[in-house]
């Protein structure tokens, strides 16, 4: 019997369709698990409670599928450091989000977390990759732009009653939150796209509630593992658990193979979808100012993904 062998060679990447199809899907969903959570911490269940419900059931789907598919979880000489850094980098994004969320507007925390394609993109640079070219940070910028007045940022930041009193703190976990999570992307990418995706994924969901659990145990976040008062309040910590995992499955498989310092600027369409979740489920209305946004944010979106044959061989030629 051949003796096993790890990958020698990065996957080919998808198609840049199906990779923004995907994309799409995934910010969606992580939009979709941010009203829930909202709804459930109305509803008084703590942070870690969330935290914790989303990992184990994603560890449940995951473990299963490496069982079944019988997986080693061995992992190529000088990986294990990366992918304890990735854990924990994944666990310091959950714990910041969702207590930013906590602490400010749902939608402007969303807003200052959605900057990670940027820092993203820089790293990947800082790091020795391809430099932005113009036009992508031109369209960058027109998205930030239109996600400014889809999420009604100057309104919210001019009402000090909407904002409240913990804001500045909320800001800064969600910029830490969108910074966290650009770095584990990055490892995700470069240092561990030869680990076998399922792998990667149940040892990083495997290491985030191993942490929380422990946090929690500690004491470490007062009040984190408060139950919801209602069923309304279960019935959302279901749905986070099932938009979560699906998204965390999908995209930390996937993630190698999706060029993300290219195509990661997608996703800023969780924001949007966010607010119009919010409409259907909270019954929150769409200003004009909003709408307009809106329009300028999916504009900037199909000008990414439109690319003319030159640009196309000019952009792959940096790459």
């Amino acid at each position: 019997m051949p003796r096993p062998t790890f990958a020698q060679t990065v996957p080919p990447p998808f198609p840049r369709h199906l990779a923004l199809i995907i994309l799409l899907c995934m910010g969606c969903a992580f939009a979709g698990n941010h009203v829930a959570a909202r709804v459930a911490f109305d509803d008084g269940a703590g942070v870690l409670l969330a935290i914790l419900m989303r990992s184990g059931g994603t560890l449940l789907v995951l473990a299963s599928l490496v069982l079944w598919q019988r997986q080693s979880l061995r992992l190529p000489a000088g990986a294990w450091r990366w992918q304890l850094l990735l854990g924990l980098l994944i666990t310091a994004q959950s714990l910041c989000l969702y207590s930013a969320v906590a602490r400010v507007p749902v939608a402007l925390a969303l807003l200052v977390a959605n900057v990670f394609p940027i820092l993203l993109a820089l790293l990947t640079w800082a790091l020795g990759g391809p430099r932005p070219t113009a036009r992508t940070a031109t369209l960058m910028g027109l998205i930030l732009v239109g996600l400014v007045f889809v999420l009604d940022v100057p309104g919210r930041l001019s009402t000090t009653t909407s904002v409240g009193p913990q804001w500045l703190l909320g800001v800064a976990l969600a910029f830490c939150a969108a910074s966290v999570f650009a770095c584990a992307l990055w490892i995700t990418d470069h240092k561990l796209s030869q680990v076998r995706g399922s792998v990667r994924s149940l040892l990083t969901i495997f290491i985030v509630f191993s942490s929380v659990n422990l946090a929690g145990l500690t004491g470490a976040l007062p009040g984190g593992l408060n139950l919801p008062a209602t069923s309304t309040g279960w019935l959302a910590l279901a749905t986070l658990v099932v938009l979560y995992g699906t998204g965390f499955i999908v995209l930390f498989i996937s993630v190698p193979r999706l060029d993300m310092p290219r195509n990661a600027p997608v996703m800023n369409i969780e924001p949007l979808a966010t607010l119009l979740m919010g409409w259907i489920v909270l019954d929150q209305m769409l200003s004009a100012g909003q709408i307009l946004g809106g329009v300028i944010v999916v504009t900037g979106i199909v000008l990414l993904t439109y690319r003319k044959s030159v640009i196309k061989a000019d952009a792959e030629a940096v790459v």
